[in-house]
């Protein structure tokens, strides 16, 4: 079982996590920004992807095989727009407001962007003690043969 593996994995769930903490941090700094008849800011989400696993069954080497087949980093990683309506508020005396007293803001729903900074979070945190666990079981597994003489 190849270590540099294993803590790679736990390297890239925090690189993807860290990235779509800042892509909802983003969402949020923009969520009172205006939208005029040039565009303005569209909410953004991240979208990863695994390549998908090849015919395990037929795997003559056993366990181990099967551990490294299964420990897969995120292959990629994309910042995409998410599409959502803009959200129009009453304000008719506000100069960009349309014929009918509305202004467009991006439509960034607030305690789903909230969530989402909590849920990635938690999952950067597992990601980190996945992390130091295998770093000290590859540390230990080094000691073993150390105090013999």
């Amino acid at each position: 079982m190849d270590y540099n593996s294993i803590l790679g994995v736990s390297a890239a769930g925090m690189s993807l996590e860290k990235l779509r903490t800042d892509v909802t941090a983003l969402n949020l700094a923009n969520a009172h920004t205006l939208i005029g008849a040039q565009g303005g800011y569209q909410p953004l989400r991240v979208a990863a992807s695994v390549a998908p696993l090849s015919n395990l069954s037929g795997s003559a080497n056993g366990f181990a095989a099967l551990v490294d087949a299964t420990l897969r980093a995120p292959s990629e990683a994309a910042v995409v727009p998410t599409g959502a309506a803009p959200l129009k508020v009453y304000e008719p005396t506000h100069p960009l407001a349309d014929t009918n007293g509305y202004v467009s803001y991006p439509g960034v729903d607030q305690v789903t962007e909230m969530t989402t900074i909590m849920v990635s979070v938690r999952a950067y945190q597992a990601d980190v003690a996945a992390f130091n666990t295998s770093k000290t079981l590859a540390l230990k597994a080094l000691e073993i043969g150390d105090g013999q003489s």
